[in-house]
């Protein structure tokens, strides 16, 4: 008689095989469901058994871990040895084949399963609360981690949805029957375990008028160990409802789950691959799966991964797929062709000229049959593609970038050539806006260049300036011109003049005002603007007026990136540039520049200026804080304007009238008189461009619209400004006897 020697691998082939058995409960993410790989891993391991019948001796290490087994049953009312206490017994026994293998297959539980296991094995207290970071996106994604697992401990894992067994509930009585005839079909099958989503809502859930809510219905039946029940919160909402509930908070156990890693969203990501593979009908490589996780842990800072990231590879393959679902080119035109034959035959018809329309009309089928020939060839192409793998749709890392970009307005995509010229002229196209001021715009240009190809430090903002200097030299004016050319728009410049900020009650207006006080739901200004704009120009007009309040506010933004709004959300200021201006060390400017004058070369305007740079930088020091000014990355001091550089401006502005005019159809000119006067009554070293502006509005813009009023001036006309002899304006209309003039120093 044949002699059959039963070994603990035997045992373990026959758990995987078992329906419903709770050993599998143990297993990893990564090998659960692969129960047949199991079986197959141990018969390779131990060599096939022939199947025959005999005596069957168990070998001295199975009893031993049968006896493990038996020492398991730690729990009240386990009088057998079941499944789950044999894998316990094989994980402690560390020799035999079955124990390298469960090893090697990863049998090792991790904490959030150890406790989820451990409870669902529990006679009473058979409940638990996963609870997690808002939108986390995290919760969900554990149940499913565990779905397979589960499956095996349970036939079915059910998710009670609250809002549909409230709705039609019209009389009192019929929410609480159907509550009680679902608890029943639940206490009448052992193998079913509740989840319930956002668990808070339990509580208020059906109450009316003397009517208990859901939550006291279930208390029971948790405190028995009927129910099986897996709830899920966030933080927020579990300290807000469950935890007023001393007695519902008990029944459950708390399991909090983290925020994953950026390293554990990839492979979270990785996992999903295939699904959505499927869903668009393409492939995603490795680098995209990889860009989504890191660039939206960097750059989408008020949602939580996974969450973020699985949003990200799905809108890409939607963007990819509706790409290559686009009509060909071909097919285009000829659809162009198609409607303008269409409007020929019926003119041809409402003229009854039926024999052209008839010849229109065999052209307008012609053309539907090769529209429609195209397209199908472009499907069968696109299909043919995607089916051998080689060739077909793929969703790239510059398609994720591309979304990140749409989503935050940041440009993450690589540096084009063409971007690259733009940003090496960026000194070249600020001067055209800005003159004069070359040590101001070298270091803008200079810190969006370090930026944009990834060099800055990531965990503070793009740069912060303070820009130091008499009232009108410019110094807003290169923050309004560098939000236009390179951020995209004078919109992209959050303004705040700090003369706003005097009192100390009015700092509560950057980030919002505490609960309870007027205004608390409004938000900051600064924040609630950053939040919306998170890449932008953020200028802090005249820093010296704020309170010092506001000084201890800036010091975590310059050095962290960050900042904390009254509803305790953190905002994002690391994609931000600030700009400080101050007038502060004006009136050494002021001195110093009266010496600066058309005699001086080169090297001696440079020597007096850096002079005169180091007297502003004392007085700041004396006024700002040490800890403040150490967390700039450059102080700035503009130089007065020249007579010269007040005439580049006055092109400028000139050219700003131009175009108005431009717009009534009216040609306006200049003579260099006239500019010469203009410059001469508008320049002032005290006040910078300014004057210049009131010049050209009293000069010019009162004169012309005398003119236009009275009729002398009228659209289509050509006009030009001149000065006679005396010095007074004079406004000559007509074509005749025009002078040659300048081109204007730039067109806005």
């Amino acid at each position: 008689m044949e002699i059959i020697k039963l070994s603990e691998e035997h045992i373990t082939m026959n758990n995987n095989g078992e329906a419903g058995s709770w050993a599998v409960g143990g297993r990893e993410v990564g090998t659960s469901g692969a129960g047949g790989e199991d079986s197959g891993s141990v018969e390779r391991a131990s060599g096939a058994v022939e199947r025959i019948g005999g005596t069957v001796v168990m070998w001295a290490v199975v009893g031993r871990f049968l006896f493990t087994g038996a020492d398991t049953l730690i729990f009240p009312g386990h009088n057998y040895i079941g499944s789950e206490h044999l894998l316990l017994g094989l994980l402690r026994e560390g020799e035999g084949v079955a124990a390298r293998v469960l090893e090697s297959l990863g049998a090792d539980p991790s904490n959030i399963r150890t406790q989820v296991v451990r409870m669902i094995g529990e006679t009473t207290e058979a409940v638990g609360a996963g609870v997690g970071g808002g939108s986390s996106g995290n919760k969900m994604p554990t149940l499913e981690e565990y779905g397979t697992n589960l499956t095996k401990l349970a036939e079915e894992v059910i998710t009670l949805d609250m809002g549909l067994l409230v709705a039609g509930t019209k009389y009192r009585g019929e929410f609480e029957e159907r509550l009680k005839k679902l608890m029943e079909e639940i206490k009448q099958s052992d193998e079913i375990i509740l989840f319930i989503d956002e668990v808070h809502t339990l509580i208020g859930a059906g109450a009316a008028e003397g009517a208990i809510d859901a939550a006291n219905i279930l208390k029971p039946a948790l405190a028995r160990g009927e129910l099986q029940c897996i709830g899920a919160t966030t933080l927020d909402e579990y300290r807000k409802h469950v935890e007023k509930d001393p007695a519902l908070e008990r029944r459950f156990q708390p399991v909090k789950v983290p925020e994953p890693s950026v390293d554990e969203t990839i492979e979270i990501l990785r996992g999903l691959r295939e699904r959505y593979e499927i869903h668009h009908k393409l492939r995603y490589t490795d680098d995209s799966l990889i860009a989504a996780a890191k660039l939206s842990y960097q750059y989408i800072s008020d949602r939580f991964l996974p969450d973020k990231a699985i949003d990200l590879i799905d809108e890409a393959g939607s963007r990819v797929r509706l790409r290559h679902a686009q009509v060909p080119e071909e097919a285009r035109e000829l659809d162009k062709e198609l409607k303008q034959i269409t409007k020929d035959k019926n003119e041809a018809v409402r003229g009854q000229d039926f024999e052209k329309a008839g010849e229109l009309r065999d052209r307008e089928m012609e053309l539907k049959a090769q529209i429609t020939a195209l397209i199908d060839k472009s499907k069968e192409m696109n299909k043919a593609e995607t089916e051998s793998g080689e060739t077909g749709p793929m969703v790239h890392e510059s398609d994720i970038q591309h979304i990140v970009s749409s989503w935050t307005g940041i440009p993450v995509e690589k540096v084009s050539t063409d971007e690259s010229d733009k940003l090496l002229k960026m000194e070249e196209t600020l001067h055209k806006r800005v003159i004069g001021q070359d040590e101001a715009v070298k270091a803008i240009s200079r810190s969006v260049r370090r930026a944009r190809v990834g060099l800055k430090s990531p965990n503070r903002p793009i740069a912060s300036f303070i820009f130091a200097g008499p009232t009108g030299v410019g110094k807003s004016e290169l923050a309004k011109t560098l939000a236009s050319y390179y951020f995209g728009s004078e919109e992209a410049m959050i303004r705040l003049d700090m003369s706003e900020f005097m009192e100390r009650h009015t700092v509560s207006k950057l980030i919002g005002s505490p609960p309870g006080y007027v205004g608390y739901t409004e938000g900051g200004q600064l924040t609630e603007a950053v939040r919306r704009r998170p890449y932008s120009v953020v200028l802090f007009d005249e820093i010296e007026k704020a309170h010092p309040d506001v000084f201890n506010m800036m010091l975590q933004i310059l050095e962290d990136g960050r900042l904390t709004d009254s509803k305790g959300r953190t905002v994002d200021f690391k994609n931000t540039l600030l700009i400080m201006t101050s007038n502060v060390g004006s009136s050494v400017i002021e001195k110093g520049g009266r010496k600066i004058g058309f005699d001086l070369d080169s090297d001696e305007k440079d020597s007096s200026y850096g002079r005169i740079k180091s007297l502003v930088i004392e007085e700041m020091k004396q006024y700002f804080r040490p800890e403040f000014l150490n967390r700039l990355d450059e102080m700035i001091v503009f130089r007065q304007l020249t007579k010269l550089e007040v005439k580049e401006i006055a092109d400028i502005m000139l050219q700003e009238v131009f175009t108005r005019l431009k717009t009534k159809d009216i040609n306006l000119q200049v003579t260099e008189k006239f500019k010469e006067r203009v410059v001469d009554e508008g320049y002032n070293p005290s006040y910078g461009a300014r004057p210049l502006r009131r010049a050209i509005m009293r000069l010019l813009e009162d004169s012309l619209a005398e003119k236009i009023l009275g009729g002398e001036v009228k659209e289509g006309d050509s006009v030009i400004v001149d000065v006679d002899p005396e010095g007074k304006v004079i406004v000559l209309n007509g074509e005749s006897g025009l002078p040659e003039l300048p081109t204007p120093a730039v067109a806005v």
